[in-house]
């Protein structure tokens, strides 16, 4: 998947709420096709239900998903997701359900990850996490 790049849940949140901390990832991801773990896509429909989003943002949210590229799981990811959360543990470095679907989804597909949270990822074999000023 060259020229691709995962957005991590806050990132994409960022972008979505149009944030201003959006701006310090557009160097990072401008130019590149935008992705996102399936996890991602959860935690953003949980967050528009919480908010009792009405008709206009949930289809501007709609709008937003039809532009990404939606990686789902298979196996290897599976695989990925298990030594990422075992490796967590082994190395004191517990990391949450959620980030680790996400990080075996950048993984699996050889993509970097661009996020907000670079601690709870910089450890993460084989993951490349786009730097941030």
């Amino acid at each position: 998947m060259i020229g691709h790049v995962v957005l991590d849940t806050d990132v994409a949140s960022f972008i979505l709420k149009r944030d201003t901390r959006a701006d310090l990832f557009r160097p990072f991801i401008a130019g590149k096709l935008w992705a996102l773990s399936f996890q991602s896509v959860a935690e953003l429909e949980q967050w528009a239900e919480l908010r009792g989003w009405g008709a206009r943002r949930k289809a501007r949210f709609e709008n937003f998903l039809d532009g990404m590229v939606i990686l789902n799981p298979d196996r290897d990811v599976c695989k990925l997701w298990g030594r990422i959360r075992a490796a967590g543990k082994q190395k004191g470095h517990p990391i949450d359900v959620g980030d680790s679907w996400i990080a075996a989804t950048a993984v699996r597909y050889g993509v970097p990850l661009a996020t907000h949270n670079q601690a709870h990822f910089r450890w993460v074999e084989g993951l490349t996490v786009l730097p941030v000023p």
